[in-house]
């Protein structure tokens, strides 16, 4: 079973046989103890093509060392990234490998890089003999495989203590600093040995498709932010990482929303099909977020109540119901993922990129095209509110809002996709916009809220308990909907269009 942990740490360049300084005049170190010398021996593996290494991914399987293994890293900042790990063993273990699949694809992972590191260890103790970190001089020797060029350098680097401050690493550089050490050039020891051991290249790079200022450069831009995205959320989800199936159904709505809007720049004969595979893949998330979004919401609506209204075994039923329905709708998104149709949906978001079916308008200027197509959205989104705001309360006009919430969503992707080119107006549109889309959101969580309610509230009953405190949230939730109602007016007379 894979593990994770939080790697906070700094490179920094050495010379060879070169002194660490006195750590002991560090802020907080009281003690370094020399743990020796540890032989390391690393193999870096990667597509062929190095798409990990693209995307700042770093995938080995070490021996020596306290923690042989494989190991997985993923970036969460500078000098911050999580290492998944597992045990050693002669293939790539699956779990690693299904965190990897957006980017692998139907292809393979394959050495591409060996590195030998002689590692000197230096503890770094507080008073209480507490581990504050570790500080290692590396000399590494490093070969591109199977037979290619080696390199070889020494660096110095300084990980932060599980539990540590991680302003220890502050305090160290700073000493290291002041003996004439520098931070290393390279984030990592395998992007360093890529660039120091890859093949002479002199093939031109592919010229863009399209001209800069232009509308399909920024929409190209634009879509190939989002498809990006998706690739990098993959195993954020399947980690089951906080907030991670939002983001990665929001980046499907945005990719989805602006192949519709800018469909005078990208051929529709080329990107609807897209579009509709998009749609599946949200879909298939949906059902987890939507779950996530309706348990927080009653849950915090039933700590509303005063205990005295609370009657019968409420909590307790909350709980049953969400923990059945979240492992059901997490199976589903994961098993999305899983599936060949997603991969072919992968695949085909890159043919897109690599030869996109431009039309005439992709040509023209950026500023005139994206602003006459937000314009669009906005009236296509005026439309649905009017006629929403001009039924009478019920089912009807619960759909209508519900309609429009989707206009606005769309119309303020299309706002965001814009604000590279567009600037302030995109920016305070997609604001103003956001508020009215807010609005609508709070009226449809409630009108799916009360149909969940009444169906704890049909449950309880049929159990013997009291409904009432269910009943008691049901009025509670019609009276945020008619809040949002009464407010959407005023929004959306402030959501003008560029």
């Amino acid at each position: 079973m894979a593990e994770t942990k939080r790697e906070i740490e700094r490179k920094y360049e050495a010379t060879a046989g070169a002194d660490v300084p006195d750590l002991t005049r560090v802020r907080d170190v009281a003690t370094v103890v020399d743990e020796g010398v540890v032989e390391l021996d690393a193999t870096y593996h990667d597509t062929p093509d190095l798409r990990l290494a693209a995307d700042s991914i770093t995938l080995r399987r070490r021996t020596g060392g306290p923690d042989a293994g494989w190991h997985l890293k993923f970036p969460v900042a500078a000098g911050v990234r999580d290492e998944i790990r597992a045990p050693l063993s002669d293939t790539l273990p699956a779990d690693l490998a299904a965190l990897l699949r957006s980017r692998v694809r139907g292809g393979e992972v394959v050495p591409v890089v060996r590195l030998r590191s002689a590692r000197d260890v230096h503890r770094l103790l507080d008073a209480d003999d507490g581990l504050l970190a570790e500080l290692s001089v590396d000399t590494v020797r490093a070969r591109r495989l199977p037979r290619g060029p080696r390199a070889s350098w020494t660096e110095i680097e300084v990980e932060a203590a599980d539990d540590a401050d991680p302003a220890i690493l502050d305090a160290v550089e700073k000493r290291l600093r002041k003996a004439g050490v520098r931070p290393s050039r390279a984030p990592s020891k395998l992007a360093r040995a890529l660039a120091e051991t890859a093949p002479a290249d002199d093939r031109p790079d592919a010229p863009p498709p399209c001209a800069p200022g232009t509308a399909g450069a920024a929409v190209l831009a634009y879509v190939r932010k989002q498809a990006e995205a998706i690739v990098a959320l993959d195993p954020a989800v399947r980690r089951d990482l906080p907030d991670a199936v939002h983001q990665l159904r929001v980046a499907c709505r945005r990719l989805r929303s602006a192949l519709k809007t800018y469909r005078s720049v990208l051929d529709r004969n080329a990107t609807d099909p897209l579009g509709a595979e998009l749609k599946w893949l949200a879909g298939e998330l949906g059902a987890a977020r939507d779950q996530e979004v309706l348990a927080e919401r009653l849950r915090a609506r039933l700590g509303d109540v005063p205990r005295p209204l609370r009657r019968g075994p409420v909590k307790a039923r909350l709980r049953v119901w969400d923990t059945a329905r979240t492992g059901d709708a997490r199976r589903k998104a994961v098993a999305a993922l899983d599936s060949d149709r997603y991969l072919a949906l992968l695949d085909r978001l890159d043919a897109l990129l690599a030869d996109p079916p431009l039309r005439e308008a992709a040509s023209r200027d950026a500023a005139k095209v994206l602003a006459r197509a937000v314009r669009k959205d906005h009236a296509r989104l005026a439309a649905r509110v009017d006629h929403a705001l001009s039924l009478a309360p019920g089912r009807e006009r619960d759909l209508a809002l519900h309609e429009a919430r989707k206009a606005a969503k769309r119309a303020r992707y299309a706002a965001d996709a814009a604000r590279p080119t567009l600037g302030k107006p995109a920016k305070k549109f997609s604001r103003r916009v956001k508020k009215v889309q807010s609005l609508l959101g709070e009226h449809q969580d409630s009108v799916v809220a009360r149909a969940t309610l009444r169906d704890l509230a049909a449950r309880a009953h049929a159990a013997g308990e009291t409904a009432f405190t269910w009943g008691l949230l049901y009025g509670r939730e019609e009276a945020a909907a008619d809040a949002a109602e009464r407010g959407l007016p005023e929004a959306w007379a402030r959501a003008v269009p560029l």
